[in-house]
C-alpha cells in the first residue's frame, strides 16, 4: 500500500510549480542579489518581485518584509529584537504556556538576559484568557507574543483582541502565523498586529526560508549582522531561489485558500466524529468548529502510547505525529496538553493528525480503519501483557 500522508503542520509537499520557479535562480540566474551588475540585479529583480508578492498577500508594505531562514529565525528576531529595542525599563514579555518551542525557548532566553516573562496558563481548549492577559501587563510590559493557531492542536487564537488589549496599553503585539498563513485570511491591518511570523514550507513552499513582518516604525535590534541586507534586520546574502520559491507557493494557495479550507474542515469533522463514536476511550484534544484550524485532529487514547500507536500507524503506511515536528525526537508528553490540563494517560497517548490541499475522503477512510484496528491490537496486547505480570 503506498503510503498516506497525514502530517501536513509539519511540513507540506513542495508543488511542481514552485520548483519549477526556483530552478532559474539555481542556474543561469544565481547572482548576489547585493552586487550591482546585470547578474545581480536579475537576481535582485526576483527577490524585489517576491517580497511584493508576499507583502500584498497579507495587506503589508514591501518594506515591511523582511525574509529570514525559517519561522523560527522570524519568531526569534520578533521577541529578541523587539524587547533589545526597547526602552530601557521595559523589558517585560508576555506569551502563552502553549507556544511553539520557537517562542518558549526564545523566551527562556530573554529571561537569561535579565527580562522577565510571563507565562499565561490557558483552560482545557487551549484558550488564553483576555482578563487575565489584561491583568498581566504593566508598565514595564514592552511585547506580547501570542500564535494565532496552536500547531499540536489547533486552537485558533481571538488576536484581533489580543492587539486591541495589547495597544490600548501601549504594548506592541506579534503572533506566529506559520500554521495559519494559507489556512486563514491573514491581513495584517485587519488583525492589528505589529510583527507577524510565517513560514514557506507549511504552504507547499521550499524549506529554510521564513518572514517576518515588521510594521512601519516598529523599534527592533538585528539579530544578524553583517553586510545589512533585508534593510540591516538580518544581514546574510539571501536565499533568492528559496524565496521566489515561497512567493510562487503564495501565488498559488491563496486563490485556493477558502475553498481547500473549507473541504478539510468538512473531512475534519467527519474523522473527529467517526473515532469518537467508534474507538472507546478516545478523546479530542482542543476545540471544535471554527475555533479549530481546519486541517487538525488530535486525539488521545486511554491506555495506549502514542509513540507505540505512531509506529503502528506508520507500519501501516499512515504518517502522523505526536505534535510539534521539532519536537518529535522527545518522548516526553506534550507541553501544550500540560498546559491544558490533560491527565497523563492522555497526554502520553495523544497523535495529531494534519490534512492538506491533497488528502481525498478516500484516504481518510483508510486511515480511519486502520486507527481503529490498530488501537484494537494494541489495547489487547497492553492487557495481556498486564495479565501475564
Amino acid at each position: 500500500m503506498s503510503g498516506i500522508y497525514l502530517d501536513h503542520s509539519a511540513t507540506t509537499p513542495v508543488r511542481e510549480e514552485v520548483v519549477e520557479a526556483m530552478l532559474p535562480y539555481l542556474g543561469k540566474s544565481f547572482g548576489n542579489p547585493s552586487s550591482i551588475h546585470f547578474f545581480g540585479q536579475q537576481a535582485k529583480a526576483g527577490l524585489d518581485e517576491s517580497r511584493d508578492i508576499l507583502a500584498e498577500s497579507i495587506g503589508a508594505e514591501p518594506s515591511e518584509i523582511t525574509f529570514t531562514g525559517s519561522g523560527t529565525e522570524a519568531d526569534n528576531l520578533a521577541l529578541v529584537g523587539t524587547i533589545l529595542a526597547s526602552p530601557v525599563g521595559r523589558r517585560h514579555l508576555i506569551t502563552s504556556a502553549i507556544e511553539h518551542d520557537a517562542i518558549l525557548k526564545t523566551a527562556a532566553f530573554v529571561e537569561e538576559l535579565g527580562c522577565r516573562v510571563t507565562y499565561l496558563p490557558v483552560d482545557g481548549d487551549g484558550f488564553i484568557s483576555l482578563d487575565v492577559l489584561s491583568d498581566a501587563i504593566d508598565d514595564d510590559t514592552a511585547l506580547i507574543s501570542i500564535m494565532h493557531g496552536n500547531n499540536e492542536v489547533g486552537t485558533i487564537q481571538n488576536v484581533r483582541e489580543i492587539a486591541r488589549i495589547a495597544h490600548q496599553r501601549g504594548v506592541l503585539f506579534h503572533t506566529d502565523a506559520v500554521q495559519t498563513f494559507g489556512q486563514l485570511p491573514i491581513d495584517v491591518n485587519e488583525l492589528g498586529v505589529d510583527l507577524l511570523s510565517v513560514s514557506a514550507h507549511k504552504i507547499y513552499g521550499p524549506k529554510g526560508v521564513g518572514a517576518l513582518y515588521v510594521r512601519r516604525g516598529t523599534p527592533i535590534v538585528a539579530e544578524m549582522r553583517g553586510g545589512g541586507q533585508e534593510r540591516g534586520r538580518r544581514s546574510g546574502t539571501e536565499n533568492v531561489a528559496g524565496i521566489v520559491g515561497f512567493a510562487a507557493a503564495v501565488g498559488l494557495i491563496l486563490p485556493e485558500r477558502a475553498d481547500i479550507s473549507a473541504k478539510l474542515a468538512l473531512m475534519r469533522d467527519k474523522f473527529i466524529d467517526d473515532v469518537l463514536t467508534t474507538i472507546p476511550g478516545s478523546s479530542l484534544n482542543g476545540p471544535v468548529g471554527e475555533d479549530r484550524l481546519p486541517n487538525n485532529i488530535n486525539f488521545s487514547f486511554d491506555n495506549i502510547e502514542g509513540e507505540a500507536l505512531l509506529l503502528n500507524l506508520d507500519i501501516a503506511g499512515i504518517a502522523a505525529s505526536s505534535g510539534s515536528a521539532c519536537s518529535s525526537g522527545s518522548i516526553e508528553p506534550s507541553h501544550v496538553l500540560i498546559a491544558m490540563g490533560k491527565p497523563t494517560s492522555s497526554k502520553r497517548g495523544a497523535i495529531r493528525l494534519t490534512l492538506g490541499r491533497e488528502t481525498t475522503s478516500e484516504e481518510l477512510q483508510i486511515a480511519f480503519e486502520i486507527l481503529v484496528s490498530t488501537t484494537t491490537r494494541l489495547r489487547s496486547m497492553n492487557r495481556h501483557s498486564l495479565a501475564s505480570e
